[in-house]
């Protein structure tokens, strides 16, 4: 479809952004847009004075706003001349639907996540050098010029885990009005989000808390009154504490205990984390010694406990670590006391997935229901599950537990989502069990339960009974979308894009990413990507590691690389100067060398000089011909 028409009521004064996200398996682009701020009335005192702007979908309906490509753009670092083609799509699509007229005020960014963190320094700064020259040369959208971040400074870049965090943190209270309120009545929600290789948290630590609370990173907002608003927030990420990796951690752990208790005629691996009878074969790639039979492929058969599974997992968290800075949650990592009296958390993806696509039970949670709904459903035979899931793609139907109940009476099985695959459903005991082990034995969530029994609530019942037992609302939610709005670190960016171009009521610094936040504090645990793209600055990143703090740029006040090259050049011209004279005799040599063996040929002809003093020379040589040449 073309861009929106410049009639078009809803296109009045709108303001358009662009983000593609960058991942392992594709990039997706997506256009948000708003208001322009300038435009909008504020009355002083109301309402619209202590909020954001209204970011919505950079389409007025249907799903354009989304275009995505595959595979993840790391799969160019051995061939970064693909990059162009690659983008070419996702930039088109994007021209197609924003109006000619506004893509040069329309930012565009491109941040790359995981994928591309996994490439060598070198590999992600030729991807990322090819990704800026394309989108500069092929459009006219805002895109940052050079700068120590990059060739197309903070526009084209990898961001970190912990800043996929930080805009998360952003989305979410922006759709659940965590930046609203104020006084005592006004508290942010933390974030949690986990995928297949990570986990990260982000949440702003009570008033008490911050006080003694290190590592935290300011996130600036101004409202549409102009006012600005700042949050402390904590964030940090727990590499090897997704789904996949930790089932990864899970097989190698499980193998290795099998293997120091095996006897003979036992060549199965029972695995509490399966449901029953589910035989799968998975080769350890953690905890094996090496060149031991535990490196081998195993057959794990599932006995369906999800009680075990629980009791297995509970030791994949590293509750006991080293703890250099208390306190500490997972694997030594420190993260500031959490008073679940304030903080309430919203966890997305896998947290979503895990709680509704098998058991119908995202949204408020409830750790007995969820334990029941899992504990069914890991101790249903596999092939009966198998059956049930055949049946649910048949007829379509939508979420559940696996039961479907009328009066108390089963009547039912299968109703899971649709959309729900095989390795879903053979790892849902699994990811189910995990998922509650880092909500409450990790982070520390406290379970809501009734000493009298609560099995009878229902999921859209929690917050009532949140409240009933003084809890307010629940300490943790599972969220997908808000609205039509999907939970995406992407809208926590293009929130903070709007909110840059509202006035300021008063003289401020310019707001920036939360990244930009980060204090000059030695060892201070979030570190932005940088690339050693061919700049000074670029280089200086890459070496400010290897050196000892008093030689830094921070310590010194001045560059070292620059210092450094300074003093080498003057070395180089002592040096020398003694032999100056020598160095031009040289230098007059070599070009009179080479001057010599060109006077020797002709440009034009290409024929080589006559022996002797005879000389051809080029203009002649075009019209006359040696003497003898036609005799």
């Amino acid at each position: 479809m073309p861009p929106p028409a410049g009639l078009d009521p809803w296109m009045e004064g709108r303001h358009f952004g662009v983000v593609i996200d960058a991942g392992s398996s594709g990039s997706r682009l997506q256009i948000y847009s708003w208001k322009d701020p300038r435009s909008i009335s504020v009355v002083k005192g109301s309402e619209l004075e202590f909020t954001l702007p209204k970011v919505e979908k950079g389409t007025h309906s249907g799903e354009d706003w989304v275009h995505k490509v595959e595979p993840g753009i790391s799969s160019f670092g051995n061939n970064p001349e693909g990059v162009a083609k690659y983008l070419q799509p996702l930039l088109s699509h994007a021209r197609k639907h924003i109006p000619p007229s506004l893509e040069k005020e329309t930012p565009l960014f491109l941040l790359a996540t995981a994928g591309m963190r996994l490439l060598t320094p070198v590999k992600q700064a030729e991807v990322l050098q090819q990704a800026c020259k394309f989108l500069v040369l092929h459009s006219t959208f805002k895109i940052d010029g050079p700068s120590a971040v990059g060739p197309c400074g903070s526009s084209i870049r990898i961001i970190t885990g912990e800043e996929e965090g930080l805009f998360g943190w952003i989305a979410v209270n922006y759709l659940m009005d965590g930046f609203t309120g104020s006084g005592l009545n006004r508290t942010t929600y933390g974030f949690l989000d986990m995928g297949g290789a990570s986990t990260q948290i982000a949440f702003e630590p009570s008033a008490v808390s911050a006080q003694d609370a290190k590592n935290l990173i300011d996130v600036r907002l101004r409202l549409l009154g102009g006012q600005e608003i700042k949050h402390k927030v904590f964030v940090t990420t727990w590499l090897g504490y997704g789904t996949n990796q930790a089932r990864e951690r899970y097989v190698g752990k499980a193998i290795s205990e099998f293997e120091a208790t095996r006897k003979d005629g036992q060549d199965v691996v029972p695995d509490p984390c399966l449901p029953r009878e589910l035989e799968l074969t998975e080769k350890p790639v953690h905890n094996a010694p090496a060149n031991s039979y535990s490196l081998k492929a195993h057959k794990l058969l599932g006995t369906g406990s999800f009680e075990g599974c629980m009791q297995k997992t509970a030791a994949l968290l590293n509750k006991t670590a080293p703890c250099p800075d208390a306190p500490c949650l997972m694997n030594g990592i420190h993260v500031p006391p959490i008073d679940f009296s304030v903080s309430h958390f919203i966890g997305v993806s896998e947290y979503w997935y895990s709680s509704e696509h098998v058991f119908g039970l995202g949204g408020a949670y409830d750790f007995v229901q969820y334990e029941r709904a899992a504990s069914k459903f890991c101790a249903r035979e596999w092939e009966g599950i198998m059956e049930e899931h055949e049946l649910s793609k048949k007829l379509h139907r939508l979420g559940g537990d696996g039961e479907e109940e009328v009066d108390g009476q089963i009547v039912a099985v299968g109703k899971w989502h649709p959309s729900v695959e095989r390795s879903r459903l053979e790892m849902q005991c699994f990811k189910a069990a995990w998922i509650a082990n880092v909500l409450h034995e990790g982070i520390g969530i406290p379970r809501i339960t009734d000493p009298g029994g609560n099995g009878t609530t229902a999921g859209d019942k929690v917050v009532e009974e949140a409240e009933k037992k003084g809890l307010g609302r629940p300490a943790f939610q599972s969220i997908d979308t808000v609205g039509d709005i999907a939970i995406s670190w992407t809208l926590g960016k293009m929130v903070l894009e709007a909110s840059k171009e509202i006035p300021p009521q008063l003289t401020s610094r310019p707001l920036v990413d939360p990244i930009e936040e980060i204090p000059d504090t030695p060892g201070f645990h979030v570190r932005p990507i940088r690339p050693p793209f061919w700049t000074l600055d670029g280089m200086e990143d890459r070496i400010t590691p290897l050196l000892p703090f008093s030689l830094t740029r921070d310590s010194l006040g001045f560059s070292p690389l620059i210092f450094l090259l300074l003093v080498s050049c003057f070395f180089v011209a002592i040096l020398a100067y003694p032999v100056r004279r020598q160095l031009r005799a040289s230098c007059l040599r070599s070009i009179h060398h080479v001057a010599k063996r060109d006077d020797e040929y002709s440009l034009e002809e290409g024929t080589h000089r006559p022996p002797g003093n005879a000389r051809v020379t080029s203009r002649n040589a075009s019209f006359q011909s040696p003497k003898g040449l036609h005799d």
